[in-house]
């Protein structure tokens, strides 16, 4: 039976700043159009954190039950390593997932009830990604719903519900963190593209190769990077992201260095820690 601290350890927590960062992003292209609102902020991230958490254990136990974890240089994973049963886990995956659908149905009840669609639409991408009978994360299209769901749609989803509009500065915030999101998604199949071979999960770094999934990876950090420069346009104050950039070149030595196997897990902290850092100071930066 797995202990408190594995089932932490299996919920992935060096994932979270993945679902944390596109809310404080949002909510600070919401404070750039004067109308930001905390409560409504707060309820984002409760959806937000869920529903990673959600999926986290929903890819746990389906890969678990496929036998793509049977081999695994990477974090902890719960059914793969036998600590815990499917069933368990299947649970804490429905769980967390009925809590991000409880939360986001409230607050698209008091923004925009259209956005109830939207949020059946993100449960769907969280149990199919590594779920069902095609799961599209088994076909490299992972790094694109990363990017679609915890990028666009969960940074102009967080300024829209607070704003009930959106602008050229959320939609920046949202590619920006689309792609550092991504970014974490690549470092995480880089490392384990030869036992995803083995197990026959295509992922993009499988179909890529090693060598060009370094440069994607290096590349996606780019843009964040990029993007902050143009958003000095909005307020010269935004070029306080760029105090994140030590910490993205920290993160791409290892990348670059073409280091593998569990020597490519810091990359993944370190990759959360620039998006969660360049969030929280653009944010401040739009909101003041």
């Amino acid at each position: 039976m797995a202990s408190f601290s594995q089932w932490i350890e299996g919920a992935r927590p060096r994932t979270l700043p993945n679902a944390i960062s596109p809310v404080i992003a949002g909510t600070g292209a919401a404070a750039w159009l004067g109308a930001a609102v905390w409560w409504k902020a707060l309820l984002a991230l409760v959806v937000a954190l869920a529903l990673i958490i959600g999926v986290n254990f929903a890819n746990d136990y389906s890969d678990g039950i496929r036998g793509t974890d049977d081999v695994r240089s990477g974090p902890l994973r719960l059914v793969g390593s036998k600590l815990a049963s499917p069933r368990s886990v299947l649970t804490a995956a429905l769980l967390s997932l009925g809590i991000a659908a409880v939360a986001g149905v409230v607050l698209a009840a008091l923004s925009a009830p259209w956005l109830i669609a939207v949020g059946a639409a993100c449960l769907a991408g969280a149990w199919l990604y590594t779920g069902g009978k095609k799961p599209y994360g088994y076909l490299g299209l992972g790094e694109v719903a990363v990017f679609v769901f915890f990028g666009l749609v969960a940074v102009l989803g967080t300024q829209y519900t607070q704003a009930l509009r959106i602008d050229w500065v959320g939609l920046a915030l949202a590619v920006a963190m689309g792609s550092l999101s991504s970014a974490v998604l690549v470092a995480n199949n880089l490392r384990d593209i030869p036992t995803d071979k083995e197990s026959g999960k295509i992922t993009l770094a499988v179909r890529l190769g090693d060598a060009r999934t370094r440069v994607l990876f290096q590349l996606l950090l780019a843009v964040a990077f990029v993007l902050t420069l143009v958003l000095i346009a909005a307020t010269p104050w935004c070029a306080v992201g760029l105090v994140a950039l030590p910490l993205a070149v920290r993160a791409a030595l290892p990348v670059r260095g073409g280091l593998g196997g569990k020597d490519l897990i810091p990359v993944l902290r370190d990759t959360g820690l620039t998006m969660l850092v360049w969030a929280v100071v653009v944010a401040l930066a739009l909101a003041f």
